[in-house]
């Protein structure tokens, strides 16, 4: 389902055990930063109503999800550290179209960088759900996994929905390509794309 050309190791898991404080100081900040992407996206395309509307309401959820893991933060006496650079969606952001001055070209390639996120995220969130020993996060990750699917969706519905002259399967296709091939540099941190 979420079209991704390489899963992640489940060694991920013993090295994300190692360090939980680092796992989850990362995962607060990827959700926050997920709820920026929401509104970048709004900001850029406020005309489309449905887009608006939709977006309003991811973002609100990208919040609260980062609430919650900033309160299990809380709740196991660890401390929120400094926000994080992620190189993994800092690679794949260069791929994308942005610099481009075709408006649509922009919008489709920044929703289908938006819906390639998610689909590593939920992708990860379910190895988290399936093998990680503390039954707290099993369950946590459980839940998200699945909002995290429904993001991966809502962004690559919008894509095909609004990108009408450009085709958004071929570059969907490249950009699978090009994640499949980033991401077998990732997958050795304590960071959810790491």
């Amino acid at each position: 389902m979420l079209n991704l050309k390489l899963a992640t190791d489940p060694r991920w898991v013993t090295i994300v055990e190692s360090n939980l404080e680092e796992i989850l100081t990362d995962h607060a900040w990827c959700e926050q930063k997920a709820a920026t992407n929401a509104i970048t996206i709004i900001t850029l395309n406020s005309e489309h109503v449905e887009l608006v509307t939709e977006l309003l309401k991811l973002a609100q959820e990208e919040l609260e999800h980062f609430e919650m893991v900033h309160e299990i933060i809380k709740k196991r006496g660890y401390k929120l550290g400094r926000e994080r650079k992620d190189h993994y969606v800092n690679q794949l952001f260069q791929f994308t179209r942005s610099k481009t001055n075709n408006r649509k070209e922009a919008m489709v390639d920044r929703l289908l960088f938006s819906a390639m996120i998610e689909a590593r995220s939920c992708e990860r969130f379910k190895l988290l759900s399936e093998r990680i020993n503390d039954k707290e996060l099993s369950e946590f990750y459980r839940e998200l996994m699945i909002s995290e699917a429904g993001h991966y969706t809502t962004f690559l519905g919008f894509a095909r929905q609004y990108g009408e002259g450009v085709d958004v399967e071929k570059r969907w296709k490249e950009l699978i390509e090009f994640e499949g091939e980033l991401i077998k540099s990732y997958g050795k941190k304590e960071t959810i794309h790491g």
